[in-house]
């Protein structure tokens, strides 16, 4: 007995899209909660959330993500500083990020905006210390949106300076 199967084309676009979904569901994390107080908040075109349509952190949920370190000297200091914090291309990656500008906002809400493709290895960190203490408010923490200025000479341009944001709160990814 042969038995042919014929499917429309409406039921095979139905087909892909739940497929679609399906796996978009899968790739999907519910993160963590944070216990302390909440330092970062991102909205956005993100798949792993821990709030309501965006994932919040806390300093401890930061700290537990892979560290990256590096010395480098900045236009705002005077001397080198070595920073410690979370890689951006790992941070993005842990809330499953997927678009090409990240609006970076800070407390005052001064705002810009930093293309995805700068987080890259060897790059731009959250970092949330300087020689080893916790960054204050008024020391531009409790995060600031670094780059490897000494590491890299096309970090050392007006544009790049203008990405390294300090007390960052919120990132929306688009």
């Amino acid at each position: 007995m042969n038995t042919t199967y014929k499917l429309t084309l409406s039921g095979m676009v139905t087909a892909l899209a739940l497929s679609a979904l399906g796996a978009s569901a899968a790739l999907a994390e519910m993160l963590e909660m944070p216990e302390g107080d909440v330092i970062l908040t991102v909205s956005g075109n993100i798949h792993n959330s821990n709030a309501d349509d965006a994932a919040v952190f806390d300093l401890a949920m930061l700290e537990a993500m892979p560290v990256t370190e590096f010395t480098t000297s900045t236009i705002w200091t005077s001397e080198e500083h070595t920073f410690t914090g979370v890689a951006l291309h790992t941070f993005l990656e842990h809330v499953g990020a997927n678009g090409l500008t990240l609006d970076a906002t800070a407390i005052n809400d001064y705002s810009v905006e930093v293309p995805v493709s700068d987080a890259v290895e060897g790059g731009p960190i959250l970092a949330y210390k300087t020689d080893g203490d916790y960054m204050p408010r008024r020391e531009k923490g409790p995060i600031w949106l670094i780059y490897p200025y000494d590491q890299n000479d096309e970090y050392r341009s007006e544009t790049v300076y203008s990405r390294s944001i300090w007390q960052l709160d919120r990132l929306h990814v688009k």
